[in-house]
């Protein structure tokens, strides 16, 4: 265990001061946009770019990587991200910002696919969920400290985005200064969405509502928190609560979905998530301690209900078809990442900020309505391969975490389907 620490340290402090930046950026780019009085449907936009090309790169880095190996595509994916945010001090437009968000989110997903799929390889079977959990712990200390920037700075001067900048450069250090064994050359994946839907479509639906409702919020869960009249040391907080949730359900989460049908956790899901929501549609605006609490139980079922969806379509697989059913899935969910922000911009910007939760209380509703009638159409272990366990992902799960199997080389992944039945998900 502690080897496998030392062998990844500096890929996990470069993983810190990255998510550092992320977290910073994340909330200062809505806040700045709201600043500058652009509506909801113009921040949407905005965050549609991003969210294109967060999809997109799940398609196209493992295909960089395979030409130059990961430490190069990584230095070129991190330079990117400090260029997006420095251009959007530099060019206060909305068109200009959503191109810009774009190489961001492409930026931002191959760094994560790049770091998970290193972790991996430098892992056992028997420290793999040690490991991975500093990682998840990693990414969300990451997440959380870059929000708690805003409120030392200005978000309407270019001081913020300088200084996220100046972090996302700091990443590179550690990486590209390591001498660590680098990960062996990558093999490609491939998809196949329609045999994917007829194996598992609860897997497939849920998935893309998934992306739906953790895209929404995580694009315009800040312009939630500025136009409630919340501070930017409150909204921080806010945006905090959402993630510690998600942590803390992550663990009963998936061990009832271990124990049990999973489309069962699913509806239970579907519940609390539409319940939490309505309540904070209807308590915006009110005391921030209200808030906290409320934010917290949407957190706790807004990204882990993406790790159920990927678990019940593994369930379904063959060991020789967890990366194609990775893929799918990951491409599934940025689909609905794309679609989330789109709906919802107009909506908040008709109905105001608290209908933001109405929304993403539909979404969860569907998300429970369909689970349960797809238990009223196939029996719990028809089409069963193996009931794989449940693993935590990140606490923001923008579909890296499976696509990250894309860029496993040959070898190990043999190894891994003749030693375990559990499939390979971060």
């Amino acid at each position: 265990m502690l080897a496998s620490l030392v062998s990844i340290l500096s890929l996990m402090l470069s993983t810190l001061l990255m998510m550092v930046a992320f977290g910073l950026q994340s909330y200062v780019v809505p806040v700045r946009a709201v600043a500058e009085g652009w509506s909801t449907q113009t921040i949407a936009m905005i965050a549609t770019g991003y969210t294109v090309g967060f999809t997109l790169s799940c398609v196209v880095t493992p295909k960089f990587v395979l030409l130059v190996g990961h430490v190069r595509v990584f230095v070129a994916l991190i330079t990117l991200l400090a260029i997006a945010i420095l251009l959007c001090a530099l060019v206060v437009d909305w068109r200009a910002w959503m191109l810009f968000r774009a190489i961001s989110g492409f930026a931002i997903s191959g760094s994560y696919l790049i770091i998970e799929s290193w972790l991996n390889e430098r892992v056992t079977n028997e420290n793999r969920g040690s490991v991975f959990s500093i990682y998840l712990i990693t990414t969300m200390v990451g997440t959380i400290g870059g929000q708690y920037l805003v409120p030392l700075g200005d978000p309407s001067n270019t001081s913020l985005f300088i200084l996220c900048g100046i972090i996302f450069s700091v990443a590179l250090l550690p990486t590209a200064l390591t001498s660590s064994p680098l990960p062996a050359p990558p093999t490609q994946a491939r998809f196949d969405l329609p045999k994917l839907y007829r194996r598992s479509p609860v897997a497939v639906v849920g998935a893309f509502l998934a992306g739906a409702l953790s895209g929404a919020w995580l694009n315009l869960g800040g312009v939630f928190t500025q136009r409630t009249g919340l501070s930017t040391a409150e909204g921080a907080t806010l945006l905090a609560c959402v993630l510690l949730g998600s942590a803390l359900a992550q663990i009963p989460i998936g061990r009832a979905s271990d124990r049990m049908d999973r489309r069962l956790v699913m509806v239970v899901c579907g519940i609390v998530g539409t319940i939490s929501c309505l309540v904070m549609s209807m308590v915006a605006g009110g005391p921030a301690m209200v808030l906290y609490a409320v934010a917290a139980f949407v957190g706790s079922v807004i990204f882990p209900i993406y790790a159920l969806n990927v678990a019940h379509a593994n369930d379904r697989a063959q060991p020789n078809e967890y990366v194609e059913v990775s893929s799918g899935m990951m491409i599934v969910y940025g689909f609905g990442t794309i679609s989330g922000p789109l709906m919802v911009g107009p909506i908040m910007d008709r109905f105001g900020p608290g209908s933001l939760f109405a929304v993403l209380a539909v979404y969860f509703a569907l998300y429970g309505a369909y689970a349960a009638w797809r238990i009223s159409r196939r029996e719990a272990n028809e089409g069963l391969v193996s009931k794989t366990d449940y693993q935590a992902m990140s606490a923001q799960p923008l579909g890296a975490d499976a696509a990250a199997a894309a860029l496993q080389p040959d070898a190990v992944t043999d190894e891994r389907v003749e030693d375990t039945t559990t499939p390979e998900w971060r």
